[in-house]
């Protein structure tokens, strides 16, 4: 199905003329299973971005399995009504970051890269950069501890939760 002209989202699907800043779809991968994207075209941050964060978090949740492959740059950014280069950039990046790997035949597949002291590295200077916002904004180290093992936790029982 695409969505183009269409703002879908959890609670009802707004016509061409509501103002739709962000949508959440389900998106059906090559493999047939189903991948739920939210984008908010009106963060300040990348489209491209969104995308790949959302695509990890599909990872992280079990949503999105290693050895899927994902939907092709053209019907992703069809879904989504994006443009193809947003997509492409957004399968690069995850390509890099040890996400897919791209096949000329089978597109982006998922396939983890486990180098496990980088990823802690790249964990500890995005959560540096979170943390140093906290401080400056007053929140307290035991706030900090208590969010971390929320999210942990949601991501490590995500099959129970679901």
């Amino acid at each position: 199905m695409s969505w183009k002209g269409l703002c879908p989202s959890r609670d009802s699907i707004l016509t061409k003329r509501a103002k739709c800043y962000k949508i959440t779809i389900t998106v059906i991968t090559k493999d047939g299973e189903h991948m739920i994207l939210s984008i908010d075209f009106n963060s300040d941050e990348a489209l491209y971005i969104q995308l790949r964060n959302q695509i990890i978090i599909g990872i992280a949740t079990g949503r999105i399995r290693e050895g899927d492959s994902l939907p092709s740059v053209r019907q992703l950014a069809d879904n989504i009504s994006i443009n193809m280069h947003t997509v492409n950039k957004a399968y690069s990046v995850l390509k890099q970051e040890g996400f897919v790997k791209l096949d000329r035949r089978k597109g982006a597949v998922v396939s983890l890269d486990v180098n496990k002291q980088r990823v802690l590295e790249e964990m500890k200077e995005e959560i540096a950069v979170a943390m140093a916002k906290g401080i400056c904004k007053g929140i307290r180290r035991e706030e900090v501890h208590r969010l971390v093992d929320e999210i942990y936790e949601l991501f490590a029982n995500w099959g129970e939760n679901v």
